[in-house]
């Protein structure tokens, strides 16, 4: 059982957990931190959080485990600010979903990386934020990938581990770049297409009849596009490596099917959308096993 753990960025992903280990009574105490003193209240008044500061020192002190759930652009500044202020033994992780920036800011917060620092990242979430929009059941049966270091000890893997597990969530472990480059394909690539897609038709002439006449296809396949702005921009300068090799063998593959459509190709349409399908269909039915 954790007795406190401390979330810095209350919102869906960090007040979900809370959530689903307060719901079976995994930790005793969980101290929130963030920016906004009225969302923090507001997670008070939730019972998602039992307590909260705004200064990040004072939140991480007598902290067992410390999980970062901020953009990722804010990674730096919140190692930074708890240098100096952990217990010997503390367990740090964090949510961010490219974890060669969350390793790099963190080796360049601290003197030497903390054997309790394991990264993490939980592949769940809605396009919803804030924590209002949390909920316990989250991470139920979701993937949580977990990227220890060279540096991290065993037992703070284990705890990490054991604390997703406790939430509901299935979790691997990976490399950090093997992480990022997975994600790139699966996660990244898609919001850039969502945002890409909306940010087009909206600067048509015709875009307010577009979107009157828009149906199910198209509120699926754009709903990323009500994620968090700031969140993606961060990720996509993060992960930039990654996300540029892999919208970059998109671009091709899309040029591939321009032509096809220019030439009237029926047959090699036919062949990908056949092909497409049938991958999809595989991945649903794995899903509901």
């Amino acid at each position: 059982m954790i007795q406190q753990l401390t979330i810095i960025g209350v919102g869906l992903i960090g007040g979900s957990l809370a959530r689903a280990l307060k719901q079976v009574g995994y930790c005793k105490t969980v101290v929130g931190c963030g920016r906004s003193e009225a969302q923090l209240q507001k997670a008070v008044e939730l019972g998602v959080i039992d307590r909260y500061c705004t200064d990040i020192a004072e939140a991480v002190q007598g902290a067992d485990v410390v999980l970062l759930a901020v953009p990722l652009g804010a990674m730096a500044s919140c190692f930074k600010a708890m240098q100096g202020h952990l217990k010997a033994e503390v367990v740090i992780t964090d949510a961010g979903s490219a974890k060669g920036s969350v390793v790099a800011a963190a080796n360049a917060a601290f003197d030497q990386l903390p054997p309790g620092f394991v990264p993490g990242h939980p592949i769940a979430g809605t396009e919803r934020s804030g924590v209002e929009a949390s909920f316990a059941e989250l991470y139920r049966g979701r993937r949580v990938i977990i990227t220890p270091l060279a540096s991290s000890s065993v037992k703070a893997v284990n705890s990490v581990r054991q604390m997703w597990q406790q939430a509901g969530a299935l979790v691997e472990e990976m490399t950090v770049k093997h992480h990022d480059e997975v994600l790139a394909a699966t996660s990244h690539l898609p919001h850039v297409l969502a945002y890409g897609l909306v940010d087009t038709l909206v600067s048509m002439d015709e875009s307010e009849e577009i979107f009157r006449f828009a149906a199910g296809g198209f509120r699926d396949f754009t709903r990323i596009a009500s994620s968090d702005p700031v969140v993606w921009r961060d990720i996509c300068l993060a992960n930039q490596a990654a996300l540029l090799a892999v919208l970059e063998r998109y671009q091709l593959d899309l040029e591939k099917l321009t032509q096809q459509v220019r030439d009237a190709d029926g047959d090699a349409l036919g062949t990908v959308f056949i092909r497409a399908k049938s991958a999809r269909d595989r991945f649903i039915e794995q899903l509901e096993k």
